[in-house]
């Protein structure tokens, strides 16, 4: 279901688009009043169309504890009884983060998610196994209502349950199977385990947590389907807001629902194309909870140009890390997901790891925690990794090898990569 009259109009269409509705977004908040509203007038915005798309970057920031102060939904934009759908954040980094949602909302969320799921080649007569999990996350239902407004056969598995969901994709046949990277990478390995045939999976959309070209090349190995990468949070909408087409090359970002930009994390300056900056998205077409200029926390980069699959939206590329997720181990700041691109690419060890900040002295040390490939062990493995991740990275890590099925697997939710130890015993054995 592609959709040429949006998804590759030229960028001054859209960018006509974009400014129009823009204009629409700054008068809705000024009327609605509040905080955004405030910063607005701050800034001396009187209306819409004081505002261009070249201004945008000097308009003030929304971020997340802003929807924190403001919990539970006092930034609503609308009546309380406009609202039919309340979604948001687990809640992991502090309180949840909550998102009302109108019907319109609804609507254009269940367009976005048919739209990712058509970009990774879905059609109608597509069986999409859904198991991101249902219930205050958007991943679950958004996929969900996406694969009803597709016209697609959608099977709510949600999450857990693994030995009933290789059953499921062995009897119903899906060709598309959504759910996060690392539950991917389970449900594959259980697989092998159980001997079932996963042959009619052609396609997964996989999201809500970074992963690496490494960790889709696991998948792949493990599952036989093109890895493609879903993005979104439920600030924005939920997922829907860019995805990766069956190139491979980068996620179409929705851009005539989801204007963004990247920004340098400390300044606030936007960056240069290509850069990696803090994605910032404005929503000019929601309604219950519009957002100007809201930080993300994520770390991307964008680039233009026309894909071969046609598409002229904004391409963004993986999300390397949140701004919050940065380590800092002795002098050297990396992201969870740096390490896993070393460990998953060495070919050494299997896709399965966790990162250890041992912080029980002064002296912070990061343990890396894999497993053994499935055929065993090889000596020499701990010094051969420590040192591609030391050339790599300037990192200095202590690498430990484990037996395999010593890495927790995730189960429902997302991959828990870094834990860290204070005191006590070892969050994992084998660890010292």
């Amino acid at each position: 279901m592609f959709d040429p009259k949006a998804e590759a109009m030229s960028r001054d269409e859209r960018a006509a688009l974009q400014r129009h509705r823009l204009w629409g977004l700054v008068d809705r908040l000024l009327v609605a009043g509040g905080l955004q509203a405030r910063r607005l007038r701050e800034a001396g915005v009187k209306g819409g169309s004081d505002v261009t798309l070249a201004d945008l970057r000097l308009l003030p920031f929304t971020t997340k504890q802003d929807l924190w102060d403001s919990y539970p939904l006092d930034m609503l934009a609308v009546p309380r009884d406009q609202v039919v759908a309340i979604h948001g954040s687990t809640g992991t980094r502090g309180r949840p983060t909550l998102v009302g949602y109108t019907r319109a909302d609804l609507d254009l969320w269940a367009s976005m998610c048919a739209r990712s799921l058509a970009c990774a080649g879905a059609t109608a007569a597509s069986t999409v196994h859904n198991a991101y999990g249902y219930g205050l996350f958007t991943g679950g239902i958004g996929v969900h209502q996406g694969a009803v407004a597709l016209g697609a056969t959608v099977v709510p598995m949600s999450g857990g349950m693994t030995a009933r969901q290789v059953r499921m994709i062995s009897d119903l046949k899906p060709d598309v199977l959504t759910c996060t990277p690392a539950y991917a990478l389970r449900l594959g390995e259980a697989a092998a385990e159980a001997g079932a045939d996963l042959s009619s999976l052609k396609a997964g959309l996989f999201g809500a947590e970074p992963w690496s070209e490494e960790l889709r090349a696991a998948i792949e190995g493990v599952l036989p389907l093109k890895a493609m990468d879903v993005y979104g949070l439920s600030e924005v909408i939920g997922p829907g807001v860019a995805t990766e087409c069956l190139e491979q090359d980068g996620l179409h970002v929705n851009e005539d629902h989801f204007i963004v930009e990247a920004v340098d994390p400390v300044t606030g300056v936007p960056v240069e194309e290509g850069e990696p900056g803090e994605l910032v998205f404005s929503t000019p077409t929601k309604q219950a909870l519009p957002l100007l200029r809201y930080r993300t926390g994520d770390v991307a980069s964008l680039s233009h140009g026309e894909c071969d699959c046609g598409r002229t939206l904004v391409r963004m590329s993986k999300v390397r890390g949140r701004v919050d997720d940065m380590l800092v181990i002795r002098g050297v700041n990396l992201y969870p997901s740096e390490v896993e691109r070393v460990l998953l690419g060495s070919g050494l060890v299997s896709p399965h790891y966790q990162l250890v900040v041992d912080r029980r002295r002064p002296d912070v040390r990061l343990l890396v925690a894999c497993e053994e490939p499935g055929d065993g062990g090889r000596e020499g493995v701990a010094g051969e990794l420590a040192q591609a991740l030391h050339e790599a990275l300037g990192l200095a890590a202590e690498i430990r090898v484990l037996p395999a099925g010593t890495v927790p697997r995730v189960e429902v939710g997302k991959a828990v990569r870094v834990v860290t130890w204070e005191s006590g015993e070892a969050p994992l054995p084998g660890l010292d």
